[in-house]
């Protein structure tokens, strides 16, 4: 902020602070459990398995003095497909703009060698205030050694919390608060989110897929709203689930249509608790053949596309 605009600030802006929050980790450390923790209401996908966070999603938490804009970010993974380039890509731009991050470690799970050194690199790219969280200290086997982070440029911080039981998130907040640039709020302060309505209706299609379906199916499924129309009662929503092969349609749809059934049913009562109103909730499920691997699918489903892609 230019000197000018902050001389300009009125009393009450000028005692508060906002800023960027990057959360940051290896698949599975609890990333998406902790945001919505934070911000106090479901925005990120939380099943059982490994990356399932395939964009950022931002979250705010608004105070009296302070509004912090949570980034839950894909897991730090091996870029091994155009998907999962553009996830560590999704990582890499949140870190670079963020004003203080947060690294989540499963403090309950020892990560393989090569995992760990690819957070490692991750972190000591980061040139913000950075702590570590060692998340999961309500499981049996926790290790609060699991948060040591080796960081060649600066001594890297650890506090102990559990994103499931909302413990030690004062502590981490604590950290946070006065890291951030003094600044007027920078959304609303009744607002919990960034992005709109429709893609967290999306995103809650796809948590659904992923709890309902094993192995590669729920990995080779986007999902786009085609129709969203609020002012009807109930809202109604049409959306289209894209698998990659023709077979995967088969067994997302089920014998007689079972499949998507329960999918539907579950997902409309996840919307309707989001949204607060009624819905009727229209499925559909097409085939794009090999959509994780083109440039156009990525696009069209709002994924980022790397820079060295054509």
């Amino acid at each position: 902020m230019s000197a000018e605009k902050l001389a300009d600030r009125t009393p009450e802006e000028a005692a508060t602070r906002a800023g960027y929050v990057l959360l940051a980790g290896l698949p599975n450390a609890g990333k998406s459990t902790l945001l919505n923790t934070l911000v106090g209401e479901h925005l990120s996908i939380v099943t059982a398995k490994a990356q399932t966070t395939w964009q950022r999603v931002a979250g705010i938490r608004t105070e009296r003095n302070a509004q912090m804009i949570f980034l839950d970010t894909p897991g730090i993974i091996a870029a091994e497909q155009l998907l999962h380039r553009s996830m560590v890509a999704e990582a890499e731009w949140a870190g670079s703009e963020a004003d203080v991050a947060i690294v989540v470690v499963d403090g309950a799970a020892r990560s393989a060698a090569a995992q760990r050194e690819r957070l490692f690199d991750f972190v000591r790219r980061l040139r913000c205030p950075t702590v570590v969280a060692v998340n999961k200290s309500d499981h049996p086997r926790f290790n609060p050694g699991q948060g040591t982070v080796r960081d060649g440029h600066r001594e890297t911080p650890a506090l102990t919390v559990s994103a499931k039981k909302a413990t030690g998130i004062d502590e981490l907040l604590e950290f946070v608060r006065p890291h951030l640039p003094e600044s007027p709020f920078l959304y609303p302060e009744d607002h919990i989110a960034t992005a709109p309505a429709r893609f967290f209706v999306q995103e809650l299609i796809r948590e659904t897929v992923f709890e309902h379906f094993h192995q590669e199916i729920p990995y080779s499924v986007a999902v786009r709203v085609e129709e969203f129309r609020e002012s009807e009662d109930p809202v109604y929503i049409a959306a289209a689930l894209y698998a990659e092969r023709k077979s995967q349609k088969g067994m997302l749809i089920g014998k007689r249509g079972t499949g998507i059934r329960v999918v539907g049913g579950d997902a409309r009562r996840k919307i309707e608790h989001f949204l607060g109103r009624r819905v009727y909730l229209d499925l559909w499920v097409k085939v794009w053949d090999g959509w994780r691997r083109k440039k156009e699918g990525l696009m069209t489903f709002g994924y980022s596309v790397p820079d060295d892609v054509g």
